[in-house]
């Protein structure tokens, strides 16, 4: 093949976001290999067509995921202390903020911030956590181990709910918390509250076993 056959082929490939490539980050979790989908996208389009198929957030492709969850990061505490019912969720909106914040965090890193997304999901998604069942007339706590889809999906949600509340509590625009949650746990830094919540949930664990 010639040098400028190789050339237009490299042309005509899809990178996410047209800048970085999925497909060379490296899963550094053997557990979640199956579960985090690198496949390359310009912009989310999967709409939907995988819901009818039993573990089909595995076929979205991680960034993907992120936006999904992006739209409503969720409640955190019995009594919703800090809610995200408010969110009505943009898709070109925060397709926009995921683009700026991997821009930011490539010049601050110079890594690929899909690789950056990727480890700081691995150091968020808790391997136990405990869960509460009736035995007789009282409650037990059990540790038990986190499924694959349940780690990712927990990781993802910690990230989203800690960039949404440092908004919050410090007035930042949604680039900066978004980027800040996502370098300080790809750096495993555990003053950011998703690495800091999945401690937290290993260790309450270990002491239910």
């Amino acid at each position: 093949m010639s040098n400028s056959a190789t050339i237009n082929i490299e042309e005509d490939r899809i990178l996410t976001f047209g800048k970085y490539d999925a497909e060379e980050v490296q899963v550094g979790d053997d557990g979640l290999v199956r579960y985090i989908n690198l496949e390359n996208i310009m912009e989310p389009r999967s709409k939907g067509r995988h819901t009818d198929k039993q573990f089909y957030k595995a076929e979205v492709p991680i960034v993907e995921r992120l936006l999904n969850r992006m739209y409503v990061a969720g409640h955190r505490g019995n009594k919703h202390k800090i809610t995200s019912g408010i969110n009505t969720g943009n898709k070109d909106k925060l397709w926009k903020i995921i683009e700026e914040t991997f821009d930011e965090i490539e010049e601050e890193t110079g890594e690929n911030p899909i690789q950056v997304l990727v480890d700081a999901i691995e150091n968020s998604a808790p391997v136990e956590e405990v869960v509460t069942y009736q035995r007789g007339g009282a409650r037990a706590r059990k540790a038990v181990i986190v499924s694959p889809q349940r780690r990712v999906d927990l990781a993802l949600r910690l990230l989203v709910q800690g960039a949404y509340e440092n908004r919050l509590a410090d007035s930042k625009n949604a680039v900066q918390s978004l980027k800040e949650e996502l370098v300080g746990a790809h750096n495993n830094d555990t003053n950011v509250r998703a690495v800091m919540t999945k401690q937290r949930k290993e260790k309450e664990a270990e002491g239910a076993r």
